[in-house]
């Protein structure tokens, strides 16, 4: 049960920093508004940090659906365990998203714009395109969970620097990509908080642009599988 506990309270936190990151750079009436892309990036990859933290012994601080079935693609995790991981993992993210449309309530009253209201919840692309924006989500969830796998090649690394360097992989996976879909790289990460976005009672939200939710889906995972295989076949020995 704790593995479970943990994938829901780590995805939580998660959300709840990264998607709050967003909300306080671009809502009306924030004191934060118009901080830019470089706060939400650093915001981003230290939401990943704080919770891998307190969860990593517990869990292994996945809060990721496609990064745990990559795991049990390569034997790194059990198989039955995976259904748990992923109701937690989407079940944090979506309390996380209702968290932060609680405490930001005001300022999504006084924003008019209802893309912005959207954006602070889940990614979109900045050119539609399904298949490149499949491939763009793909590529980044390959370097992040290549190099969360790398690290074991890091000698005598010291106990808890692992969550810095993977801090260190989801900043640079935004920096560098994220301008093209927003890097979910993470289905939880982006269905949770569409899913709040639905069914929240938010003032002027438009739609939930459903239509999109294909590529956070089949992009992450089909990256995370394709890292794991490549990680594998290399003979590293």
């Amino acid at each position: 049960m704790l593995p479970y506990i943990a994938e829901f309270i780590g995805t939580m936190i998660l959300i709840l920093l990264g998607d709050g990151v967003v909300a306080n750079v671009t809502l009306n009436k924030s004191g934060m508004k118009g901080a830019g892309s470089i706060q939400i990036t650093f915001a981003w990859g230290l939401a990943v940090l704080i919770p891998a933290f307190i969860f990593g012994a517990a869990s292994g601080a996945h809060f990721n659906p496609a990064l745990t079935i990559a795991l049990a693609v390569d034997g790194s995790m059990a198989w039955g365990l995976v259904p748990g991981y992923l109701v937690a993992q989407f079940a944090g993210a979506f309390c996380g998203a209702v968290l932060v449309y609680l405490l930001f309530k005001d300022q999504f009253d006084a924003t008019e714009s209802a893309a912005t209201k959207l954006g602070v919840f889940s990614t979109g692309p900045s050119i539609p395109n399904m298949g490149r924006n499949i491939l763009s989500e793909a590529i980044g969830t390959f370097v992040l969970v290549f190099s969360i796998k790398g690290i074991s090649q890091v000698g005598g690394i010291a106990t808890g620097l692992d969550k810095f360097l993977v801090f260190g992989i989801i900043v640079s996976v935004g920096m560098s990509l994220g301008g093209l879909t927003g890097y979910a790289i993470n289905p939880a990460r982006d269905l949770g908080p569409r899913i709040a976005h639905s069914v929240l009672p938010i003032k002027g939200k438009g739609d939930s642009n459903w239509g999109y939710a294909p590529v956070v889906i089949v992009g992450p995972v089909i990256g995370a599988v394709a890292a794991v295989l490549l990680y594998q076949a290399i003979p590293w020995a």
